[in-house]
């Protein structure tokens, strides 16, 4: 359904470094990263996109001010993913809001942990595979 999304960042550095590490355990890495010169009202707004295989879909944009928080939910191929992106989360300034576990009252293999990030986002990775 989504081609991309994208977020907004009032600390750009700390969210990318946050993005980074933490979507690093579900094999995301930074796909295209640039400044929008063309912002005539922004021209040194920071950009950049995560994904795999040259796609940037989750793109972080850079603003002045904070955003309205908004939930985005990562899949994780594996229970162990979704642990490991709760642990790179945490270790990398995210704020605990739902440690990995089964969320049965979604469906019985719903797997997911929840974290707050730098600018207030409530973001998941889950896995709907069963153990």
């Amino acid at each position: 359904m989504f081609d991309h999304i994208y977020t907004y960042a009032k600390d750009y550095p700390a969210t990318k470094a946050f993005y980074e590490a933490t979507l690093s355990a579900l094999g995301y890495s930074i796909q295209a990263e640039f400044v929008a010169e063309w912002n005539q009202d922004f021209p040194t707004q920071r950009r950049c996109g995560f994904g795999n295989n040259g796609k940037p879909s989750y793109w972080i944009i850079e603003s002045r001010e904070a955003a309205t928080p908004r939930h985005l939910a990562f899949a994780a191929a594996s229970r162990r993913l979704v642990e490991d992106f709760y642990k790179q989360a945490m270790a990398n300034g995210g704020a605990d809001n739902g440690k990995p576990g089964l969320r049965p009252w979604y469906h019985e293999n719903y797997y997911g942990a929840f974290v707050i990030d730098p600018d207030g986002n409530n973001i998941e990775a889950v896995c709907h595979t069963p153990a």
